[in-house]
This record gives structure tokens, C-alpha cells and sequence, in this order.
């Protein structure tokens, strides 16, 4: 996999680099409220700049339909970019119509532009290989070469991640180079004890990264919604709790995979409970009710592990090689269910590990609970591409860029 130094001493200056970059963002109106994948890729834009190359900056932001959308505007993004760099950035108000190549003509060596959001245009993500190839030949002419840097999408067989790199000589942007080296820490020659945090809504999301884990970890600590479907697996009543039932018969089979296998797997001892789902507007006080994780009320849903929970969970990260976790322990989002959550990213800090926070909702809690992001080993900046790299699955956009 080419690096962008190795294209940068084969000289860019005047060149235009289209660099894919993921900027998808949570935004509330036109307002950023978490800029870290900004602030990730921007080093890579500014080497780039630095270099002499006129910079065309591309992503995907939410799910539209193939079809502008003004609430997935990019427009937040570049003004938001323009500052972190301390630089103008230009902004494309289309992908590959009269706006873009308006707005790339205009550019000067060392200057940056971000085109709109790439998947206003159907062929972004088509799974017909004509058209999203046709959408890859409109980039392609756009730009003289090609950085990919948006690790949260190389997951994608996408226009701009998988089809462009093809087209255009291509190198991958130190972001993706260093995810891709964190991500070889957690599948080769890992330090042990390795333990793995898994946590958020769905079991279904997490099943393949489990499936393979179970040869590489020594833990496997689960929490967040999806514990409810295991707690269920071994015949407890979880109430309206967070359930998948045509998942019990896998969750089964891992649990007893584990136990065959001398994986701990540890499940929640305790939970906190409640009738009502928490306001997460007015963050009114939610009065939990704390039960033991095998009598949860019949008419109470779980919404975050228990003090018992946490003071496990945080003894088996204590002296742990490595770690890896994904997703949050409850509703970290209101303040009467972020204590799991909290406990497991102080867990991470305290361990003497190398500790890997996965992206996702993870990545947003850490910094939405105030915690120093430097202090931990790496937080990724793709939750969904990190688990299925952990799947031991071939990433459509890490493949198109070893060519």
C-alpha cells in the first residue's frame, strides 16, 4: 500500500489530489456537535496542501437517497475544515456537475476544496457496477490522483472508495495507514491478557466480530443493549429490555464456544432499570431502579449495568496486554445511565495495556464524557470497518488501495 509520502516525494505539486476523507458527521440543524473525524483526517489534507497539490476533499454524509438533501448538506463540514486547517476551503455546492468543476478549476497549488455530499448522487452507492462505475469516471476527471482517507468507509464497495482508486494512481492517507497498523496490533502477535468490550443496541451487529474473537481473546465483556438478548440465552427474564429472540440460539452456541474454549465470557451482574426511556433533550432525572442482572422486572428495560457490573468489568481490563472495546455499556447520552459507560472508559485508561477504543458511538462517548482522547492507545475513527476487519473480512476500500 502506497504511502502519501511516497506520492509526495514522486512530486504533487499542482497536481489535484482527490483525497476521500469521512466527514460524516452528527449534526444537530447545520451545527457539528462531535468534529473528531474532522480533526482526524486533517493532517492528511494539510500535508498535501503543504506539498503544493490543489486538494479536492470528498465524503458522504447520513443516508440520502441517491438525491440532494439540504440536512446532509457538507457545507458545516467545510467551514468547520477551514478552521481546524486555518486555511479558506472552498466549497463544491454539487459532486461532479458545472459547481465542481467550477470550484476545482478555481484552485490554486496549496489550496483546498470539499465537494457536496457524494452520495447525493445514486452512483455513489449503486450496487450496479455500470453506474456507480460511470459516477467513478465523473471523479476520476476531476482529479490526477487519488488519496484514500476515510477509514469509516472502506467497509463500503462504493463509487469513490473501491471504483475511483482503480482509476486514478492512488496511495493511502496516514489516517487509513495508521488504523490499518493499530488494527494489525489487535489480530497479530497481540500482548495478552486481550480483552475485548463489546456493548451498544444490537447483538446482531457484534455476532461476526464475536464469532472470531472467540479464537483471539482471553475476555469478552458484554454490556448495552445487546447483553439483554444473552441474558435471555441463559433462560433469565429481561423484560421490555433491548431483544433479539431469533438471536438466542447463536448467542447459545458462543457462550458455550466460550466456555469449551476457556474464553471468559462475562455477562452483567447487575443492571439499572426503568418503566420509561430516558429524555435525552432535557436530561430529566430518570429515578433507575437497580436489580440484579436475573431479576429484571417483567414490565422494565435495562439500561445500563450495575455498580457490581462496573467493578468487575474494571478488575478484568486491570491488567490486561490489550484491549478493545466497542460500543457503550448503556444510554450514556443521559447522565442516570452513563456511569457503565464511564467505567469502562476509565477502565481503559487505568489498564496498562494497549488499549483500542473502536469508533462509533464509543468514540462519541468518550469525548461526550469529558475524557482526555490522547490518553487512550488509539480511538478509531470507523466503528463499523474496525469490527469487520476484526471479522477477519476483506475491506472493498483497503483492497482497492493495495493495488
Amino acid at each position: 500500500m502506497k504511502t502519501i509520502d511516497e506520492l509526495i516525494e514522486g512530486g504533487v505539486e499542482g497536481k489535484r489530489i482527490f483525497v476521500r476523507a469521512d466527514l460524516n458527521v452528527p449534526l444537530e440543524g447545520t451545527t457539528i456537535t462531535d468534529d473528531g473525524r474532522i480533526r482526524a483526517v486533517a493532517p492528511t489534507i494539510a500535508k498535501l496542501a503543504e506539498a503544493g497539490a490543489k486538494v479536492i476533499v470528498a465524503s458522504h454524509l447520513g443516508r440520502p437517497k441517491g438525491a440532494p438533501d439540504p440536512q446532509f448538506s457538507l457545507a458545516p463540514a467545510a467551514k468547520r475544515l477551514g478552521e481546524i486547517l486555518g486555511k479558506n476551503v472552498s466549497f463544491a455546492a454539487d459532486t461532479v456537475g458545472d459547481s465542481a468543476k467550477a470550484t476545482v478549476a478555481a484552485l490554486a497549488n496549496g489550496e483546498v476544496t470539499l465537494l457536496e455530499n457524494l452520495r447525493f448522487n445514486a452512483g455513489e452507492t449503486s450496487k450496479d457496477d455500470a453506474e456507480r462505475g460511470a459516477f467513478a469516471d465523473a471523479l476520476a476527471s476531476l482529479a490526477d490522483l487519488y488519496v484514500g482517507d476515510g477509514f469509516g468507509a472502506v467497509h463500503r464497495k462504493h463509487a469513490s472508495v473501491f471504483d475511483l482508486p482503480k482509476r486514478l494512481p492512488h496511495a493511502a492517507g496516514d489516517l487509513i495507514a495508521t488504523e490499518v497498523g493499530v488494527l494489525k496490533k489487535l489480530t497479530e502477535d497481540v500482548k495478552r491478557p486481550y480483552v475485548v468490550v463489546l456493548g451498544g443496541a444490537k447483538v446482531s451487529d457484534k455476532l461476526g466480530v464475536i464469532d472470531n474473537l472467540l479464537e483471539k481473546a482471553d475476555r469478552i465483556l458484554i454490556g448495552g443493549g445487546m447483553s439483554y438478548t444473552f441474558l435471555a440465552a441463559k433462560g433469565h427474564e429481561v423484560g421490555i429490555s433491548l431483544l433479539q429472540k431469533d438471536q438466542i440460539p447463536v448467542c447459545q452456541e458462543y457462550l458455550a464456544r466460550a466456555e469449551a474454549r476457556g474464553v471468559e465470557f462475562l455477562l452483567p451482574l447487575d443492571v439499572l432499570v426503568s418503566a420509561d426511556f430516558p429524555d435525552l433533550k432535557t436530561k430529566a432525572p430518570a429515578n433507575p431502579e437497580l436489580v440484579a442482572s436475573d431479576a429484571i422486572p417483567a414490565d422494565k428495560e435495562g439500561l445500563d449495568i450495575g455498580p457490581k457490573t462496573r467493578e468487575l468489568y474494571a478488575s478484568k481490563l486491570a491488567d490486561a496486554g490489550t484491549v478493545f472495546w466497542n460500543g457503550p455499556m448503556g444510554v450514556f447520552e443521559h447522565p442516570d445511565y452513563a456511569n457503565g459507560t464511564k467505567a469502562v472508559a476509565q477502565g481503559l485508561l487505568d489498564s496498562p495495556g494497549f488499549t483500542v477504543v473502536g469508533g462509533g458511538d464509543s468514540a462519541a462517548a468518550v469525548r461526550i464524557l469529558g475524557f482526555d482522547e490522547n490518553a487512550f492507545g488509539h480511538i478509531s475513527t470507523g466503528g463499523g470497518a474496525s469490527l469487520e476487519y476484526l471479522e477477519g473480512k476483506t475491506l472493498p476500500g483497503l483492497a482497492a488501495l493495495e493495488d
